[in-house]
Protein backbone atom coordinates (compact mmCIF):
# COMPACT_ATOMS: atom_id res chain seq x y z
CA UNK A 1 0.00 0.00 0.00
CA UNK A 2 1.38 3.36 -1.01
CA UNK A 3 0.46 6.26 1.25
CA UNK A 4 0.03 9.51 -0.64
CA UNK A 5 1.02 12.28 1.78
CA UNK A 6 2.81 15.55 1.00
CA UNK A 7 6.32 16.13 2.33
CA UNK A 8 5.83 17.71 5.76
CA UNK A 9 7.41 17.44 9.18
CA UNK A 10 4.15 16.51 10.92
CA UNK A 11 0.79 15.17 9.81
CA UNK A 12 -2.55 15.56 11.55
CA UNK A 13 -4.72 12.63 12.57
CA UNK A 14 -7.13 13.51 9.74
CA UNK A 15 -4.40 13.37 7.11
CA UNK A 16 -3.14 10.03 8.41
CA UNK A 17 -6.57 8.42 8.64
CA UNK A 18 -7.45 9.59 5.12
CA UNK A 19 -4.16 8.28 3.73
CA UNK A 20 -4.66 4.84 5.31
CA UNK A 21 -8.46 4.85 4.87
CA UNK A 22 -9.05 3.83 8.49
CA UNK A 23 -10.90 5.29 11.46
CA UNK A 24 -9.06 7.48 14.00
CA UNK A 25 -9.98 4.99 16.71
CA UNK A 26 -7.86 2.32 14.97
CA UNK A 27 -4.83 4.62 14.89
CA UNK A 28 -5.32 5.47 18.58
CA UNK A 29 -5.67 1.76 19.38
CA UNK A 30 -2.47 0.90 17.50
CA UNK A 31 -0.74 3.72 19.35
CA UNK A 32 -1.55 1.98 22.63
CA UNK A 33 -0.61 -1.46 21.35
CA UNK A 34 2.70 -0.62 19.65
CA UNK A 35 5.43 1.17 21.61
CA UNK A 36 7.08 2.22 18.36
CA UNK A 37 4.25 4.70 17.67
CA UNK A 38 4.88 7.89 19.62
CA UNK A 39 3.09 10.84 17.95
CA UNK A 40 3.59 14.21 19.54
CA UNK A 41 0.60 15.78 21.25
CA UNK A 42 -0.06 19.49 21.66
CA UNK A 43 -1.68 21.12 24.70
CA UNK A 44 -5.15 20.25 23.40
CA UNK A 45 -4.18 16.59 22.93
CA UNK A 46 -4.16 16.66 19.13
CA UNK A 47 -1.72 14.17 17.68
CA UNK A 48 0.99 15.16 15.22
CA UNK A 49 2.59 12.26 13.37
CA UNK A 50 6.17 12.51 12.12
CA UNK A 51 7.37 10.83 8.93
CA UNK A 52 8.88 8.07 11.09
CA UNK A 53 5.48 7.52 12.71
CA UNK A 54 3.85 7.27 9.28
CA UNK A 55 6.49 4.75 8.16
CA UNK A 56 5.82 2.69 11.30
CA UNK A 57 2.08 2.90 10.65
CA UNK A 58 2.68 1.62 7.12
CA UNK A 59 4.54 -1.36 8.52
CA UNK A 60 1.83 -2.08 11.08
CA UNK A 61 -0.90 -1.69 8.45
CA UNK A 62 0.92 -4.06 6.10
CA UNK A 63 1.43 -6.71 8.75
CA UNK A 64 -2.03 -6.53 10.32
CA UNK A 65 -4.33 -5.65 7.44
CA UNK A 66 -2.56 -7.04 4.38
CA UNK A 67 -0.73 -10.07 5.76
CA UNK A 68 -3.26 -10.97 8.48
CA UNK A 69 -0.97 -10.91 11.51
CA UNK A 70 -2.45 -10.63 14.98
CA UNK A 71 -1.34 -7.61 16.98
CA UNK A 72 0.92 -9.75 19.14
CA UNK A 73 2.32 -11.46 16.06
CA UNK A 74 2.98 -8.10 14.38
CA UNK A 75 4.77 -6.81 17.51
CA UNK A 76 6.96 -9.92 17.65
CA UNK A 77 7.66 -9.79 13.91
CA UNK A 78 8.70 -6.14 14.10
CA UNK A 79 11.12 -6.92 16.94
CA UNK A 80 12.70 -9.99 15.39
CA UNK A 81 12.68 -9.20 11.65
CA UNK A 82 14.05 -5.67 11.41
CA UNK A 83 16.06 -6.56 8.30
CA UNK A 84 12.98 -7.93 6.51
CA UNK A 85 11.17 -4.68 7.24
CA UNK A 86 13.83 -2.72 5.38
CA UNK A 87 13.13 -4.96 2.38
CA UNK A 88 9.46 -4.10 2.75
CA UNK A 89 10.26 -0.43 2.22
CA UNK A 90 12.14 -1.23 -0.98
CA UNK A 91 9.24 -3.33 -2.23
CA UNK A 92 6.81 -0.47 -1.55
CA UNK A 93 8.98 1.94 -3.53
CA UNK A 94 9.16 -0.50 -6.43
CA UNK A 95 5.38 -0.96 -6.37
CA UNK A 96 4.97 2.81 -6.51
CA UNK A 97 7.33 3.06 -9.49
CA UNK A 98 5.44 0.25 -11.23
CA UNK A 99 2.12 2.02 -10.68
CA UNK A 100 3.52 5.28 -12.06
CA UNK A 101 4.92 3.50 -15.13
CA UNK A 102 1.56 1.84 -15.74
CA UNK A 103 -0.13 5.24 -15.57
CA UNK A 104 2.30 6.58 -18.15
CA UNK A 105 1.77 3.53 -20.38
CA UNK A 106 -2.02 3.91 -20.22
CA UNK A 107 -1.84 7.61 -21.06
CA UNK A 108 0.16 6.94 -24.24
Amino acid sequence: MHVDLPEKLYYTMGEVTKAFDVNPSLIRFWEKEFDILQPKKNARGNRKFSQADVKNLQTIYHLVKERGFTLEGARDYMKTHKEDLSHLEIIKKLEFVKAELLKIKNSL
